[in-house]
């Protein structure tokens, strides 16, 4: 699963829903199904910021004799990676609910080919000070985003589709 996105769809019922819904013309049950399949979506967004905040990342440190200084980022890598996190949900076209990784939101000096070493490999490597003949690696949680969607997919799938039957209920 990438770590950038993560769609939860049922597309044959919600596609049906939404051509049902547009010729109903009932733009308040629309909107209603729209805040509930992002409310479904939630948790995991939540869970998966906190997991990201919560991961410890570590690495050796540097040697005696070795030269350091302050971070040349803006901000930790945790959080800025929490904070890309995001929601959209569509009722059109593909419809269902997307958590994915805003990579606009991310700093410049984040990848996302970072996010996906972390999640694929469980640690990244990465020049220190862009200085090429000089690399650091820093290990965290291999398969974090994978596990965090597992657990929350069986609930999201169920929520939605009872949100599709009671909006399929309210059209009949």
């Amino acid at each position: 699963m990438a770590v950038s996105s993560v769609q939860i769809i049922g597309t044959g019922q919600l596609l049906e829903l939404q051509r049902k819904l547009r010729a109903a013309g009932h733009e308040n049950i629309r909107s209603s199904m729209q805040r509930r399949i992002r409310r479904a979506a939630e948790p995991l967004r939540d869970d998966l910021q906190n997991t990201i905040r919560g991961m410890p990342i570590t690495s050796r440190g540097r040697a005696a004799g070795k030269r350091g200084g302050p971070s040349p980022t803006t901000r930790p890598l945790r959080a800025s990676i929490a904070a890309a996190i995001r929601i959209s949900v569509r009722t059109s076209g593909t419809p269902g609910a997307r958590v994915w990784v805003d990579k606009g939101l991310l700093p410049r000096d984040i990848p996302m080919g970072v996010l996906k070493q972390l999640n694929d490999k469980g640690f990244v490597r990465h020049p220190v000070f862009n200085n090429r003949s000089r690399w650091a690696r820093q290990d965290g949680t291999a398969l974090w985003w994978d596990k965090t969607v597992r657990t929350h997919t069986p609930r999201m799938t169920a929520e939605v589709a009872h949100v599709v039957d009671d909006v399929r209920r309210r059209l009949e």
